[in-house]
């Protein structure tokens, strides 16, 4: 059985399952260390580059880079202990396969739920992002216009839900009924360079702004003032965990590598080149907005934000970005389909060779994502709620629980200590972050 699964924004895919029998040669081992470092910075910087300048605003700079540094550190070991215990014993080759030899078949499948959930709650973002630049936000009673309205003004049809519904409809159904997805898969390349290019004009609107004076006011350290609570900075470490998280890359990724023992430094390697682009991303956009920032990043670049660039250039920012989003959901769309399917009907035929039930089940899908896109504006949220329960399982509590299993008995005290730091770091940030969401979302309904 295999999973195909896309992070953020590439197409990845990975055997959940060990094969019992692999045939030789399967994979044509032809990659490059350097190709390791951009499929793996693919699929870590996505749509998670737009939540960083936010999460500077709750937590300050100086604290801010600090989690980001610890965060990236985390991931770094827990990928490592993954590595170590594939094909240990010749078999797991993948981390469906890492985590069927811990655990058994439960395993496994909790790792398959686990990766669904997430690449459902990525649909869900990238809805929200797309209705953000065509539709705009508001938020704390300030409004912030989308491309929509600044060229025809608002009315009912450029609302988010028109707007959303008519990309929904005419751009992303046709290409979700089309049985092959596979030419999407080049849109991950698109990420990394549309993520530089992004990077290039902010710092550009950044040096523009310091030569004018025109910057915002930075906070070094969190203020806890008008009732800001301790708590809420625990719920920027799930934001940074779904941002960073790239375990699930790490497999394939690995098998096509001519020498698979440079996986570890393509690893560093990656996290350093995306830590150094959420920094500067972070940075900048906080500078450029201050405590104005949106959660998500792309509805500060409205015409009403006075940022230099002018308006041609928020709207080529916004616009791009929203397009890349559209060409990347049929690709997580089609994993998550055919998995969703393959577990509620494992015995019946494919989806594409039965019509009806690939249509209805396109369908039904694609609505569930654009209502909850729709009642749910806000990514901020669901970044939390992905962090706080799949990817952390994905990212540090599977990878840990592995190691504290040791079916082979590799680990060292160092290792099981570190498992257990990071378990336990997983589960507490986790809990707080989701009691402070439902106390602030339920005390302040009360």
């Amino acid at each position: 059985m295999k999973l195909e699964i896309n992070t953020d924004s590439s197409a990845t895919t990975v055997a959940l399952l060990p094969k019992s029998h692999p045939p030789e040669n399967e994979v044509s081992r032809v990659s490059s260390i350097s190709g390791a470092v951009f499929n793996v910075s693919t699929s870590m910087v996505g749509a998670g580059i737009m939540s960083i300048p936010a999460t500077l605003k709750v937590l300050g700079i100086i604290p801010g880079l600090v989690v980001i540094l610890i965060m990236a550190f985390l991931v770094e070991v827990t990928v490592e202990f993954l590595l170590r215990y594939t094909n240990y014993s010749g078999e797991a080759n993948t981390y469906g396969g890492v985590m069927a030899e811990s655990f058994g078949k439960v395993g496994a499948v909790a790792l398959q739920i686990c990766v669904m959930i997430s690449n459902l709650g990525a649909l869900i973002i990238y809805l929200i992002i797309i209705g953000d630049v065509l539709s705009g936000d508001q938020s704390e009673g300030v409004l912030h216009s989308g491309i929509l309205q600044e060229c025809f003004g608002f009315h009912w049809w450029n609302s988010r839900a028109y707007s959303v519904l008519f990309i929904v409809l005419f751009v992303m159904l046709p290409l979700l009924l089309l049985p092959r997805v596979e030419s999407l898969g080049h849109a991950s390349a698109v990420s990394i360079l549309l993520a530089v290019v992004f990077v290039v004009i902010i710092s550009g609107m950044a040096v523009y702004a310091l030569i004018e004076g025109e910057t915002r006011e930075l906070k070094l350290v969190p203020d806890f003032s008008d009732g800001f609570s301790f708590f809420n900075l625990f719920t920027t470490v799930p934001v940074m965990a779904t941002a960073l998280s790239c375990h699930v890359t790490i497999h394939p990724v690995r098998a096509e590598l001519e020498n698979q023992s440079d996986m570890r430094s393509a690893v560093r390697i990656s996290l350093a080149l995306s830590v150094a682009i959420y920094i500067a991303v972070g940075f900048v956009g906080y500078l450029l907005f201050g405590d104005s920032i949106m959660a998500d990043m792309l509805v500060n670049f409205d015409q009403a934000s006075n940022s230099p660039g002018g308006l041609m250039v928020n709207a080529s920012v916004r616009l791009s970005y929203a397009l890349h989003l559209m060409l990347v959901f049929p690709v997580i769309f089609y994993s998550l389909r055919a998995n969703m399917d393959e577990m509620i009907s494992p015995r019946k035929s494919l989806q594409a060779n039965n019509t009806t039930r690939f249509v209805s089940f396109t369908c039904v899908l694609l609505a569930f994502v654009y209502v909850v896109a729709i009642v749910i504006p806000n990514i901020w949220y669901f970044f939390q709620f992905m962090g706080s329960t799949t990817v952390a399982c994905i990212a540090f509590v599977f990878p840990g629980a592995i190691v504290l299993r040791d079916v082979h008995g590799i680990s060292t005290r160092t290792d099981q200590t570190m498992a257990i730091i990071v378990v336990i770091l997983a589960a507490v940030t986790s809990i707080i972050a989701i009691s402070t969401n439902l106390y602030s979302i339920f005390g302040n309904s009360s």
